[in-house]
């Protein structure tokens, strides 16, 4: 009798899971494992919380199918040899980690079976003539939609597996007091009820305005894997007023491609060069508590640490104010979102965050998103701003001055932008 590990790392969920269905088809008996690294539960308490959620729902859904899911600490290598097995299906994923993950279990002598899963097209899928990967978002975007989506992965119906012991779920103390809950089941409700609700229309015209909540918060869900990005493409595709959400799916395959062929771009330029970045330990403290006396970077930074979540329009002007205006190194930042943001994915914050601060692969890198004109554009009522600083309408409300100002700041980034350093 076969018997194979199903190795779950960002693939959450029962529904259209390829590394499920290989498992499935491939060995009679499937242990379903999920292995529980201490750095990363402790990297972000916020996530955690969420991946407790997300763990607890697909063991009930894989306890329905007849083999309920195994958690164990430790590293995978070690702990599939605990369960006998001498073959490994698993998820490809982009990251560092992720590969380190692959290679050492094959070089503890696995089989190792990889699958698409994590994204609507995998790293290395789609790729111009003579490269490995896109560097400009536009020709990448064009090929994106020309793709077909894969079709859905069959579930299986029933799952053998042996009886094994499991550790317990973690009790984490999150940073947030308003996160979403996780879990495929979750993520499935909220799809069906943002669809249901006009979501695609509301986002087509309300997507950039904060103060609206026209998107579908389905980031969180995306990034662990309890909803398949393929069957949400699936189920988007050729509705009216799609193209604008599916290119942020889009955007998430790019960033996915990127950090997949620079594994050192969470850490390193992707441009290759950078400015002079500025010592302010005041002025990143006044960022991070959202006390820096522009408003909607502000509400951006109050709502990450209410709600371990931002607005898009919010990362994006909260990121270039950081970079830009403070002349603060965007790795900084990039850490403490990720410390924060349950849909913490590594591709995608790192990736915003060089294209903000100039050092990635945006064709305009010198752009700098002015706080107050973004609050005229985006919030002009002042309603986002005012849900996340009630100091505003309040008497005698105490809400700082501005750090820095607007025409100093930007001359200062004009300067630093002239002594590029490789």
């Amino acid at each position: 009798m076969s018997r194979g590990v199903l190795l779950f790392t960002r693939d959450l969920r029962v529904h259209d899971n390829p590394a499920l269905a290989l498992a499935a088809d491939r060995f009679d008996e499937v242990v379903p494992l999920f292995v529980l690294d201490e750095a990363l539960l402790a990297e972000s308490p916020n996530r955690t919380a969420f991946l407790v959620d997300s763990l607890r729902n697909l063991n009930q859904s894989l306890t329905r199918l007849g083999a309920p899911l195994v958690l164990r600490r430790g590293r995978p290598a070690e702990q599939v040899r605990t369960v006998g097995a001498d073959a490994v299906v698993v998820a490809r994923d982009a990251s560092p980690y992720a590969h380190r993950r692959e290679e050492r279990l094959r070089s503890a002598g696995f089989e190792v079976l990889t699958t698409p899963g994590i994204s609507v097209h995998g790293p290395g899928e789609l790729a111009p003539t003579g490269r490995d990967h896109y560097k400009v978002f536009s020709p990448y975007w064009r090929r994106w939609g020309q793709s077909e989506v894969r079709p859905a992965a069959p579930g299986p119906s029933r799952l053998a597996g042996p009886s094994l012991d499991s550790e317990p779920l973690p009790d984490p103390a999150p940073d947030s007091r308003d996160l979403p809950s996780g879990g495929e089941s979750a993520g499935l409700r909220r799809l069906e009820e943002w669809l249901a609700g006009g979501g695609l229309e509301r986002y087509a015209r309300h997507r950039n305005e904060p103060a609206a909540d026209a998107t579908s918060r389905l980031s969180p869900y995306l990034h662990l894997g309890c909803i398949s990005p393929a069957e949400i493409a699936r189920r988007v595709l050729g509705r009216r007023h799609a193209e604008p959400f599916l290119r942020q799916l889009c955007w998430r395959d790019f960033h996915t491609q990127l950090l997949w062929a620079n594994p050192r771009s969470q850490s390193e330029s992707l441009s290759g060069a950078e400015p002079d970045w500025e010592s302010d330990e005041d002025g990143l403290e006044a960022w991070k508590a959202g006390r820096t006396g522009y408003p909607l970077v502000d509400a951006a930074m109050r709502q990450l640490r209410r709600e371990g979540w931002i607005h898009g329009r919010g990362r994006l002007v909260a990121a270039s104010f950081l970079s830009k205006h403070l002349g603060v190194d965007w790795r900084l930042g990039e850490r403490h979102f990720r410390r924060l943001l349950v849909d913490g994915d590594a591709a995608n914050n790192s990736g915003n965050w060089q294209w903000a601060a100039g050092t990635g692969v945006d064709t305009r890198p010198y752009r700098i998103l002015n706080p107050l004109l973004q609050a005229e554009r985006h919030d002009p009522d002042g309603e986002y701003v005012r849900r996340y600083l009630p100091e505003l309408t309040e008497t005698g409300g105490d809400y700082p001055v501005p750090i820095v100002d607007h025409v100093e700041a930007v001359q200062r980034f004009r300067a630093r932008a002239g002594r590029l350093r490789p």
